[in-house]
């Protein structure tokens, strides 16, 4: 777990701003979002699915030509990372298609780097030892705002699950508390018609 924030820390850090949404995918919809950038620039998507059907939809990432970069399907959660090769406008889509009624909810991020430095311009002009520190506490708030938001959707799919499961449990030990008292009921009146004594006339 540990390791696991240290890379999450160090991903972050790579990016200059971060961005997280969280929509609601319409069943047989699609939802996309746009992001410019300049070339060479590093992209960064993090998804999540918080509610609705098997968790599962399809992610579709595009380039300003309009060439698929990434391409999942029914996927829960994931994450994917890659620098921008033309600048422009970068697709971010979410799709819902193959449900037939079932709305997701999904829990996103787009984190978007520096862009690509001029040429002529020094590592250290900009760069001092505040800056670092100042760019290494950023990342770090940032990690943590974001594992904030991955335990939060998780805690709300759990509740669910736990939710569903109590109510389940419960109308099983009604169903059963019913048999019983029906089974009870047969008993009785059958052994009470059993030692009934019946008069011939």
């Amino acid at each position: 777990m540990k390791y696991s924030y240290l890379y999450l820390a160090f991903l972050v850090s790579c990016f200059k701003y971060c961005y997280g949404y969280i929509v609601t995918v319409d069943a047989h919809a699609e939802e996309c979002f746009f992001e410019k950038v300049e070339a060479g620039t590093k992209l960064g998507l993090t998804f999540q699915i918080a509610e609705g059907g098997f968790l599962d939809i399809d992610v579709r990432i595009m380039s300003p030509d309009g060439k698929v970069l990434h391409e999942e399907e029914r996927q829960s959660s994931g994450k994917y990372t890659f620098a921008a090769h033309y600048p422009g406008i970068y697709t971010f889509c979410f799709s819902n298609k193959m449900s037939t009624m079932t709305p997701k909810v999904v829990m996103f991020d787009v984190a978007v780097g520096e862009p690509p430095k001029q040429d002529g311009q020094e590592e250290g002009q900009t760069a001092n030892k505040l800056e670092e520190m100042i760019r290494e506490l950023s990342a770090s708030l940032v990690a943590v705002k974001q594992e904030q938001e991955y335990m939060q959707v998780r805690d709300r799919i759990h509740r669910a699950i736990n939710e569903n499961t109590n109510s389940r449990v419960v109308m099983w030990s009604f169903f059963e508390a019913f048999i019983l008292v029906a089974m009870t009921l047969g008993q009785v009146y059958y052994l009470k018609r059993f030692f009934e004594v019946r008069r011939v006339v």
